[in-house]
């Protein structure tokens, strides 16, 4: 491990998962994705996407913390070490920790990386859950028009909803 909670994987590891998926197994890797792997915490970037490497930091850093993979105390790598294992611009990953602090999941420290704090569960702003809803329909849309199947994207938000029912819980509910 490199300094950091993360590791990169090598471009044999991504091409190894490449041949897999066209071999049929395991997951979707695709040309032009930077990762960093480590004790199944997992942060992918596309930088073929239309949205910015820095907002699929946030997003997938945020996504392990909500997840409880972190906890207060953790430390992330420095800006500079995820910068190097994701292949990108250090100021990419400084803006990314920047927001996250901005949003109550970090404090950093100069010279010492992130470290996660215990953030207090935030009350939703008016229209928050009219603009989430928006969102979905609009990302559900993306997934028809991509070629998925509705049984399947329903499937898949069932699953996500009795995790997140999971992880308010502390327990283990099996689905309906």
């Amino acid at each position: 491990m490199r300094g950091g909670i993360f590791t990169p994987w090598s471009c044999d590891t991504v091409i190894s998962r490449y041949k897999n998926l066209l071999t049929g197994s395991q997951s979707l890797y695709i040309v032009r994705v930077q990762m960093t792997n480590a004790g199944g915490k997992t942060l992918r970037i596309d930088l073929n996407q239309s949205v910015p490497a820095y907002r699929q930091i946030v997003d997938g850093l945020r996504a392990l913390l909500v997840n409880g993979e972190f906890k207060p105390g953790d430390r992330l790598p420095t800006v500079r070490q995820l910068a190097i294992d994701l292949a990108v611009h250090h100021n990419t990953v400084a803006q990314a920790y920047r927001l996250l602090a901005e949003e109550g999941w970090l404090e950093l420290r100069r010279h010492r990386g992130a470290s996660v704090i215990q953030r207090p569960r935030q009350s939703a702003a008016a229209g928050t859950e009219q603009n989430f809803l928006q969102r979905l329909r609009e990302l559900t849309a993306q997934a028809v028009a991509a070629g998925l199947k509705e049984q399947g994207i329903a499937r898949h938000l069932d699953t996500l909803a009795n995790e997140l029912t999971q992880q308010q819980t502390g327990g283990t509910n099996e689905p309906d």
